[in-house]
């Protein structure tokens, strides 16, 4: 098969995955992004890559066959039956390496679908590149957002030996493998992530968990992670309070905003205020963690140290992946006030602070 355009340009989001409770599965896609241009060679027979890196990692990630990008690529073309092309790569990336924002599946989503999209015409086909992704990454919680953008929870889904899927009944088949499921977010959710000078591989934050932990630390988590949908989006609770109240009125009888018993509750301006002032407090209890923060704190002091201080005066801060970043959500403007809890460590110089819009778009390729 022969490539369908001669330059592809990937534009990959930066993710935040477990938000404290919701460990190796729940991601979330931050509006911060590494940006990469794959140009065909024109000589047919060159079937080297040649990379060009600025940015974060210019100093420091290869720039040959070894680069993720690069042997992601190569992997996702055989796949799609291109061949080895022979191409520049010049990556701008602003997404901090080693740091837990989503810089391994960053490279992994870029190479896939730039691989992709030149073998395919029209829309990338999103389930097919999250699942290779997932596949190489080896767990979906990063890969979900850079794919799908917004808030993901994924999951594995193990079959039989020799069962492909389970048959579902009025639906679809389900697969074996990774799975996940795409939640809306509320615009007024921002993200405040703060980057420390120092890394913390994902291999060595893994490394210090436990292989059991106590069956009350697993229910403190599920009770947490369930609410994390319900808290990134507060017109959720406005829709369940009227829906409530709709049901508790017997049905959906005219003004009550319910149409049939599967109808959607409409939410006015009351209930919605009343739903955004819980956010912040939903959000503090969605974030809390007892499964892997709390083993993983010898690691990295000082940012441990930062998550107490935010979490002391009600602000949800967490962990972002695998650390040492810091993660904190917050419905609405508090970007001074943040940063004010935080006003110390920033004048340290040790620190650096990204306020994010929360990306809803996933990864976005444009064909040449």
């Amino acid at each position: 098969m022969n490539p369908i355009c001669s330059q592809v340009r990937v534009r990959v989001p930066a993710t935040s995955a477990n938000l404290g409770s919701g460990f190796d599965t729940v991601g979330l896609a931050l509006d911060y992004h590494d940006e990469l241009t794959f140009t065909l060679n024109p000589d047919p027979t060159d079937g080297v890559a040649h990379v060009f890196i600025h940015g974060e990692g210019e100093d420091t990630l290869p720039r040959d066959e070894t680069h993720l990008v690069v042997s992601t690529f190569r992997r996702a073309c055989a796949t799609f039956g291109l061949g080895r092309l022979g191409f520049t790569l010049e990556a701008t990336n602003n997404i901090p390496q080693a740091r837990g924002m989503g810089s391994s599946a960053e490279a992994i989503v870029a190479g896939i679908a730039a691989a992709a999209a030149f073998a395919q015409p029209g829309e990338l086909n999103r389930p097919a590149i999250f699942d290779m992704a997932a596949q190489i990454e080896g767990h979906p919680d990063n890969v979900a957002p850079a794919v799908f953008g917004g808030l993901t929870v994924s999951w594995d889904f193990a079959t039989a030996e020799g069962v492909g899927s389970v048959a579902i009944p009025g639906g679809e088949p389900l697969h074996g493998g990774f799975h996940t499921v795409n939640y809306p977010v509320d615009p007024a959710i921002t993200a405040a992530v703060f980057v420390p000078d120092y890394e913390l591989s994902t291999e060595k934050a893994r490394q210090a968990l436990p292989k059991e932990v106590p069956h009350k630390d697993a229910v403190y988590n599920v009770s947490r992670v369930g609410l994390l949908p319900a808290a990134m989006n507060p017109v959720v609770l406005a829709q369940a309070e009227a829906q409530g109240g709709a049901d508790a009125l017997g049905g959906s009888p005219a003004g009550t905003g319910v149409s049939g018993a599967a109808g959607a509750a409409q939410v006015t301006p009351a209930a919605f205020a009343t739903a955004a002032a819980q956010a912040n407090a939903l959000l503090f209890t969605a974030t809390q963690d007892r499964l892997h923060q709390p083993y993983r704190t010898p690691l990295m002091p000082p940012s441990s140290e930062l998550i107490e201080l935010f979490r002391a005066k009600g602000y949800a801060a967490a962990v972002s992946g695998a650390g040492p970043c810091v993660l904190v959500l917050h419905y609405g403007n508090a970007r001074e006030a943040i940063d004010q809890v935080a006003a110390t460590q920033l004048a340290s110089g040790h620190w650096r602070v990204l306020h994010l819009p929360i990306n809803t778009k996933g990864v976005e390729i444009e064909r040449r």
